[in-house]
């Protein structure tokens, strides 16, 4: 039997009004779940690039793949291999922080993570990083101390390495 794993599954679509409608229908008819979707612009000029996070085995992405095919909007889809890919995620990270001693941790987490302070407030810091999903959990992990209260993550999105593209 085929593991059941995370696939990273990229699509050139047509950058048009009703696309990612469509893309979220086929997976809801056809009873896939996305577990996260990013859509941005792309290289070429009236496209645009899908970054689909589908949870199956190798069965249900051969299904999905064959769908998204079916689609006229898409124009190419590729699925990506793991260590052949860049992924990243960005994440907003509004900590409490009333006072310096918790402020100059906050910052010091941020700095080993690579990340950066970009809003101060009253009580609060605000932390971006950006980095894979086990980075950021692992951030959210150590503020969590200090209680969070608000994280806005944009979910990862990810290319192949090297020369090969879709």
């Amino acid at each position: 039997m085929d593991e059941q794993r995370s696939h990273i599954i990229s699509a050139l679509v047509l950058h048009r009004p009703g696309v990612l409608q469509r893309v979220a229908g086929l997976f809801t008819r056809r009873g896939f779940n996305i577990e996260n979707i990013t859509v941005g612009t792309s290289e070429q000029e009236d496209m645009a690039r899908m970054t689909i996070i589908a949870r199956g085995d190798g069965k249900v992405l051969e299904q999905i793949t064959k769908q998204l095919n079916k689609l006229i909007d898409v124009i190419k889809v590729r699925d990506l291999e793991p260590g052949n890919t860049v992924e990243r995620e960005l994440c907003l990270i509004k900590v409490h922080a009333p006072v310096e001693h918790v402020r100059s941790e906050v910052i010091q987490y941020a700095n080993i993570f690579r990340g950066r302070i970009i809003d101060v407030g009253i009580e609060t810091l605000t932390v971006e990083i950006t980095g894979t999903p086990d980075k950021i959990e692992a951030l959210i992990d150590l503020l969590r101390v200090f209680g969070i209260k608000q994280i806005a993550r944009t979910g990862p999105t990810a290319i192949s390495r090297g020369i090969k593209t879709i």
